[in-house]
């Protein structure tokens, strides 16, 4: 679906998910992370861009299982400490996973995806075109209810910085790995947050894209 189109259904109220491709399943376990790989930090830095084509085929258990401990995993479990920062420890970031089979949430607990909803709302994600065929979408949605020590004032920016560091952080391991992202704020906001069934304490701040590079054969990754 292209941008006008999708500009023109999110004005009627009609920018809608699809119907789930796939079957989804209630938790969707992910091997644990693999901590020691990857190229050394300089190196992903220079690396490091936007890419905006995506071949459609889906990411294997174990790069995904990396990609969501790269943006929101436990790296200290004693402590229950994160990849990414986040002020007064609030934690305030749920990381959503739109795959073709359903819309999940990360849990970095049990570095697990719970099932939100039974449907393909890839499209929905953004108005760019390339978003209704790429593999995986990561929505990046503050829990405004778990910042109460934050002054009101001050609680949207705390977590757009937040959420910044996690997709940062996620752009760095697709440098590493070699894979395609962009991050996107250009969001019909309402409509996915009807799709997604999030409350009035929630707010949708970012979106981005992953998948391995266009024309990159990903039997051969």
């Amino acid at each position: 679906m292209n941008t006008l189109t999708k500009m023109a259904l999110g004005l009627i109220g009609q920018l809608t998910p699809k119907p789930a491709q796939g079957d989804a399943v209630q938790v969707l376990s992910l091997p644990p992370p693999q901590t020691a790989e990857g190229m050394p930090l300089m190196q992903a830095l220079r690396e490091r861009q936007s890419r905006r084509e995506f071949d459609p085929a889906p990411l294997e258990p174990q790069i995904l299982s990396n990609l969501m401990w790269a943006a929101a995993g436990v790296n200290r479990p004693a402590l229950g400490g994160r990849t990414a920062p986040s002020a007064l420890n609030a934690q305030e970031i749920d990381v959503y996973v739109a795959l073709p089979e359903g819309l999940y949430r990360h849990d970095p607990s049990t570095h697990a995806l719970q099932l939100v909803s039974a449907t393909d709302v890839r499209r929905v994600t953004g108005y760019q075109d390339f978003v209704d065929s790429a593999p995986l979408e990561l929505i990046f949605v503050a829990d405004y209810a778990r910042m109460k020590l934050v002054p009101a004032a001050q609680r949207e920016s705390y977590a757009s910085v937040a959420a910044g560091a996690m997709a940062q952080n996620v752009y760095l391991y697709c440098a590493s790995a070699g894979l395609a992202t962009v991050i996107r704020a250009w969001i019909d906001r309402h409509a996915l947050a009807q799709a997604m069934g999030i409350g009035p304490d929630h707010q949708i701040l970012l979106a981005q894209t992953a998948g391995y590079p266009a024309g990159l054969n990903p039997r051969c990754v």
